[in-house]
């Protein structure tokens, strides 16, 4: 940055004023070697650099900007490295005093002193020792005119930068003297108490909060945060969220910041808050192997339309992570991503939730009436989590609004229309609930046009140690931390574990590392307990959500696998498996074939 260039004019009249007062040329030049003002034959050159701009070059400018001390030349003709020449191949100055122009340990610049003619040489031959301290004294006035313009910019700059703050805040603002009254407000604070700024600078607070608790902590000097409050005004009462702080000069209580907004809008700002989706991309998907390939593939692919999708994979699998990703690649993405998980909510406010309520729809519901999710993500996806917990009198309802896309709220009988795209997600077997009775086949069919199956991690066992070294470096983070790796025998462990609990379970198993190790490798000593003991297959799925049936199917497929595995070797695995477990062959065949075991 230039500061000599923000003074262009100054340097100029400088300048000029050299000239006139010593009989010389002048010549003044910024730290970049631009010339910004001369006399002479240096006036047609102003813009142009000297030295070909070569800063680190051996000629007198570079020098000086270099060192920061004043050179004489006396002779320029027979001086080796005085300046490369500009005008018909020959240097026309023959004698010159070149000084430094510095604000603090900053060179912004040179002022030169230049013969031209043998006279001009003279009179700085015969003054040269007045002539430095004349020259200095110049450049000590050009700097203060510099660093005074610096400052004024940067004045400038950090008045519009705190403009452009309290402009951009979703707060509204006061700033009060001692006595209360109103110095400065932003347009938010005008939107509020629906008046402008003129009506506002200069009047009393107690004109827009009256008896505000604000006054107090000019006395006492302790402000407060957040504080609840009403006024009453003309255009009615006012809620607001108020926070009130003094602030100081020269340790003295000069006024105070009042920074309120209506507390509607931060009960707005709080659930938009809560049900924000962080954006996941493909990216966001860790894995190399086929299987989570395959998947992310198929899931691109659904990304580009509307259908609905069912997402189907056992409990830590990333199956939110796959619905957030096919919004956020979708011509959606720009519109809500709202999160409904049907097993977490008590059956008797899903519908609530789901649809939302009309005012005075049941006992103890908001006087206004609420906004069901469905409404809030039209525009957007919707996500059903855990769908097969879903209650089968909200399973028609839902196949409704599948197939119409309108539904009435609780307690009301407008019908609401409704643009959402839905992607539902379960870890149980609908199929056999719907033979179960427990769900409805035809919910079924409209929730599976697209279905995609997230892999388990025994599935996709090659990508186990890239998962541990993504953790790891996400917790390292977290907490600052620097581990650096894996002992061997965890990572042995780790990639010869079963994980039940899938990407999740190996997560929580990183992070407690990360807690647990004493240096920079995590050792087995901060390997989680019931990981180091090698539990069996039926510890591990002691702690399932999954119903019973379920649990034993994954039970007997370990087993089966384990034993698959042991024999891998045989010509007759199978035959070896079926005389172990005391079971017949068509038998083994068909629990092959239920158990969906390759």
């Amino acid at each position: 940055m230039s500061l000599l260039k923000n003074v262009s004019d100054s340097v100029q009249q400088v300048a000029e004023a050299i000239a006139i007062a010593v009989g010389l040329e002048v010549e003044i030049v910024d730290n970049q070697l631009t010339i910004v003002g001369g006399t002479g034959d240096y006036i047609d050159r102003i813009g142009l650099q000297e030295e070909a701009g070569h800063l680190d070059g051996n000629y007198l400018y570079a020098r000086v900007l270099r060192t920061g001390k004043t050179e004489y030349i006396a002779d320029a003709q027979s001086e080796k490295f005085y300046s490369a020449p500009w005008y018909k191949g020959e240097i026309l100055e023959l004698a010159e005093i070149c000084t430094p122009i510095k604000v603090g340990n900053n060179i912004i610049g040179i002022i030169g002193l230049i013969a031209v003619s043998e006279e001009q040489r003279r009179i700085l031959l015969d003054k040269n020792r007045h002539m430095v301290t004349f020259v200095e004294k110049m450049a000590d006035l050009l700097a203060a005119k510099a660093a005074q313009q610096a400052d004024l910019t940067n004045t400038e700059l950090s008045m519009n930068e705190m403009t452009t703050i309290l402009e951009t805040t979703h707060e509204g603002i006061f700033a009060l003297d001692r006595s209360g009254y109103i110095k400065h407000c932003n347009s938010i604070a005008e939107n509020l108490f629906k008046t402008t700024k003129g009506d506002i600078l200069g009047c009393h607070i107690n004109k827009f909060m009256m008896g505000t608790p604000a006054l107090e902590v000019v006395r006492t000097g302790i402000g407060y945060t957040e504080n609840e409050e009403i006024y009453k005004g003309s255009q009615g009462n006012l809620h607001l969220i108020v926070t009130a702080k003094p602030y100081y000069e020269k340790g003295k209580i000069e006024g105070i910041v009042l920074c309120f907004r209506d507390i509607e809008e931060a009960q707005k700002l709080i659930y938009n808050i809560n049900n924000r989706a962080l954006k996941y991309t493909f990216d966001d998907i860790i894995g190399e192997s086929d299987a989570i390939k395959r998947t992310k593939h198929q899931a691109v692919l659904t990304a580009r339309g509307n259908s609905t999708i069912l997402i189907n994979g056992e409990s830590g699998t990333g199956k939110e992570m796959f619905a957030k990703a096919i919004h956020y690649a979708s011509a959606r993405a720009n519109g809500p991503f709202i999160t409904v998980n049907c097993g977490a909510i008590p059956e008797n406010l899903l519908e609530s939730e789901l649809f939302g309520y009309e005012k005075g729809a049941f006992t103890g519901a908001n006087e206004k009436g609420k906004v069901g999710k469905f409404e809030a993500a039209s525009g957007g996806t919707i996500f059903l989590d855990e769908i097969g917990d879903m209650p089968l009198h909200l399973q028609v309802k839902i196949l409704h609004v599948l197939q119409n896309m309108r539904f009435e709220r609780v307690g009301g009988n407008e019908t609401v229309i409704v643009d959402v795209r839905v992607v539902a997600a379960t870890n149980k077997n609908l199929e056999e609930m719907i033979r179960e009775g427990t769900f409805r086949e035809d919910l079924y069919y409209r929730l599976s046009v697209i279905p995609l199956q997230t892999p388990s991690l025994r599935e996709r066992r090659e990508d186990i140690k890239l998962l541990m070294h993504y953790f790891l470096r996400k917790y390292n983070t977290f907490m600052n931390r620097n581990i650096t790796g894996f002992a061997e025998d965890v990572v042995k462990l780790y990639m010869n574990y079963d994980w039940p609990g899938n990407v999740r379970e190996l997560e929580n198993a990183i992070e407690y590392g990360t807690n647990m190790a004493f240096g920079q490798i995590i050792e087995m000593d901060a390997v989680p307990m019931r990981l180091q003991r090698g539990e069996d297959t039926v510890l591990k799925f002691e702690d399932s959500n999954l119903p019973l049936a379920e649990q034993v199917k994954n039970y007997e497929r370990e087993i089966i696998k384990r034993k698959l595995k042991k024999y891998a070797d045989s010509e007759n695995a199978k035959a070896l498996v079926a005389d172990e477990l005391k079971l017949s062959r068509a038998t083994l065949y068909r629990k092959l074939t239920e158990l969906e075991i390759n």
